[in-house]
């Protein structure tokens, strides 16, 4: 039998799919649509669900994942990932690692494979002897991975620039916006009046500013006004702040917390919006492509104004940018967007030009192209 030809590109990360994140979800878009157009792709991860199984194929993508010992805040500890990930990587023509990654540093050393990083966001723990240690760790072995990438792609340069690893960015920087793929039409289902309906699709974590946007929210004096709170609270790598979430509320009926919202009714969640918000009160977030799927249903965004998260209303003008947890902004803000909303055509259309998943792919293939050994003769 011949043997089996190498993966064009071989990508490791902490979480992959069916584990919803903005991370998880561009590079499984990525990955997925890379397959799709004829690559060979293989994902190393961690087995953090019990349920799943070790490999799988998924829409065409090789997923293989590595016992999990430890559970550390929004990490996990798998020694295995490691090796799995070195002798992954080690037989594609191009290694991708998606950070922050505990694991990088180790995966990358010694890798003779050309390797391209995708940093996403810096780690952002609250206060704490073991966080601190943990974020230290994490940045040292994040440092490391990219020292030794030909490149680094960032999703936006305004929120690279403002990181705290942009010394170790910047002399392989490359700008690749995620895949943001529309969602399908869909009923407004999830609407109750004929009141402004704002919506919020995420997890329920600190770094979201829920509580600010709960209160801004219920500031608003109209009874038929509704707040529609989708995303999972209750497997949550890190933990949820739905308590907290709920103290905000406080009874309020005109909000709903829906919980997870399946892929299947994202065409209707959308379809029952007036306006979609993306509240978030730290760097944390480096974009929030779910604002972007917004703007792709034609739903206008209000967005936290701080560094990457600001970008896709800022190349749309889909939108308004309020600070982060400034609850009577955020409550002037929804106003607004409700009582003059900009043009949905026109902000959809701008949105479709810039995050398109054909463009980004693109761009994508150009870069690892480009680092890729050339082939044998």
């Amino acid at each position: 039998m011949p043997d089996t030809p190498p993966d064009d590109l071989a990508v490791a990360l902490t979480y992959y799919s069916p584990y919803v994140s903005g991370l998880t979800n561009m590079a499984r878009d990525i990955a997925e649509g890379l397959a799709a157009r004829g690559r060979r792709v293989t994902v190393v991860t961690s087995h953090f669900d019990s349920g799943l199984p070790w490999e799988e194929e998924i829409n065409g993508v090789r997923v293989l994942r590595a016992p999990v010992l430890a559970r550390v805040g929004r990490g996990v500890i798998s020694p295995q990932l490691v090796a799995l990930a070195r002798r992954t990587l080690s037989r594609a023509r191009v290694a991708s690692l998606q950070l922050p990654m505990l694991e990088a540093g180790a995966i990358a050393a010694g890798l003779r494979t050309p390797l391209v990083s995708t940093y996403h966001c810096d780690v952002t723990l609250p206060p704490g002897l073991i966080n601190d240690v943990q974020r230290v760790v994490v940045d040292g072995s994040n440092r490391l991975a990219m020292r030794r990438s030909a490149a680094v792609a960032v999703t936006s340069e305004d929120y690279a620039r403002h990181s705290r690893m942009w010394r170790w960015i910047a002399p392989a920087v490359q700008v690749v916006p995620p895949p943001c793929p529309a969602p399908p039409p869909g009923q407004p289902t999830y609407r109750e009046t004929d009141g402004p309906h704002i919506g919020f699709l995420g997890r329920i974590v600190r770094e979201k500013g829920l509580e600010h946007l709960v209160r801004g929210f219920r500031a608003l004096p109209d009874p038929d006004a509704r707040l529609l709170i989708g995303g999972d609270f209750t497997h949550v790598a890190g933990g949820s702040v739905i308590a907290q979430v709920r103290a905000a509320i406080d009874g309020d009926p005109r909000v709903r917390l829906l919980g997870f919202v399946p892929e299947e009714r994202l065409g209707e969640f959308y379809a029952s919006l007036d306006v979609f918000t993306l509240p978030s009160v730290n760097a944390f977030e480096a974009f929030g492509i779910v604002q972007a799927v917004a703007m792709l249903a034609g739903v206008p965004v209000l967005s936290s104004d701080i560094p990457g998260v600001r970008q896709p209303v800022m190349q749309t003008g889909f939108g308004t940018l309020v600070p982060p947890a400034d609850e009577a902004a955020i409550t002037r803000g929804l106003q607004e967007l409700y009582t003059n909303p900009p043009d949905r055509e026109v902000g959809s259309d701008r949105a479709r030009r810039a995050f398109s998943v054909a463009n980004v792919l693109d761009t994508y293939e150009v870069l690892l192209d480009k680092a890729a050994p050339p082939h044998a003769p």
